[in-house]
């Protein structure tokens, strides 16, 4: 390091002279590198109900884009096993608050986006 610095590599960095960046929370989190990592790279941790949720909300909108009537069908009937698991054996966090989609239904509403376009 000292002879680095001696040589002067440390002169140019970015953000040289400048105070650290600090964050708006004023109490110390042992964490803090974690979530800037994470804001960075626009990663987040959800508790597992609420990452079900918008997995099936994913997997909903993948049923109606979905090239055939079948393959909307499996999407559907995949994510509604889970949805079926969670809603029996729930784990830790916020309620699901939501039902296994009808299959029929979607199917229904496939078509009527096929026949649209």
């Amino acid at each position: 390091m000292r002879d680095a610095d001696a040589r002067g590599e440390f002169d140019r960095l970015p953000g040289a002279g400048k105070p650290l960046p600090s964050d708006v929370e004023s109490t110390y989190d042992e964490l803090w590198w974690v979530k800037r990592k994470m804001a960075r790279e626009s990663l987040s941790v959800l508790p597992p109900t609420l990452a079900l949720r918008k997995e099936a909300e994913d997997a909903l909108e993948a049923a109606l884009a979905a090239p055939s009537e079948g393959a909307a069908r499996r999407i559907v009937e995949r994510i509604n096993v889970r949805i079926r698991e969670v809603m029996f054996k729930p784990p830790p966090g916020p309620p699901l608050g939501m039902k296994p989609y009808d299959v029929e239904e979607v199917a229904a509403r496939w078509r009527e986006r096929r026949a649209e376009r």
